[in-house]
């Protein structure tokens, strides 16, 4: 692997990151926007340096409404209660909808590997999905209604999610850097 794809692949990984810890520290703070705009500069950031543009912002636009329904579906349930960043009762709140976003920025990057690999892909997404909420609940920008109820929703539909967003992944392959 060259220099370059190892520094995009690390830099795409350490912003996502970023843009998590800013959206869920900004929104237990109740101060959601702050994390919010962090994680659309980001998404703007990765959009503005794929060769394919129309491609990456379609799988963006299409991760981001997946990830709308989905948890917008949960906070119904009553399985998922935020405390800020509510515009509509019944809807995720707007940080978490940008972080859907902000996440469909390492399809094509970081998470690539796992395009091809179905059967992993709902593995990883049963295990780190949950594990991602259940940190930012710990940090304070997410209740659970029901602990065991809220991980295990969570685990079954994010073994659903990944498989389907990496395929959509592979359809709007935007990855293909312009040189820097």
């Amino acid at each position: 692997m060259r220099k370059s794809s190892t520094s995009r692949l690390v830099a795409n990984f350490l912003l996502f990151q970023i843009g998590w810890l800013a959206c869920v520290l900004s929104a237990a703070w109740q101060q959601p926007l702050y994390g919010a705009l962090c994680a659309f500069a980001i998404v703007v950031w990765h959009i503005s340096r794929a060769r394919d543009r129309g491609g990456e912002f379609r799988l963006i636009l299409l991760v981001t409404v997946i990830g709308l329904l989905w948890d917008s579906l949960l906070v119904w349930q009553g399985l998922l209660v935020f405390s800020s960043g509510m515009l509509l009762p019944f809807v995720a709140p707007y940080w978490i909808i940008l972080m859907w976003s902000m996440f469909a920025t390492t399809l094509n990057v970081s998470l690539r590997w796992l395009r091809t690999r179905y059967l992993w892909a709902a593995v990883f997404g049963a295990l780190g999905g949950p594990l991602a909420y259940y940190a930012g609940q710990r940090l304070g920008a997410v209740e659970f209604s029901s602990v065991t109820l809220s991980l295990a929703a969570l685990a079954a539909g994010w073994a659903l999610i990944m498989p389907v967003i990496l395929h959509l992944s592979r359809q709007h392959d935007g990855y293909a850097f312009v040189s820097e």
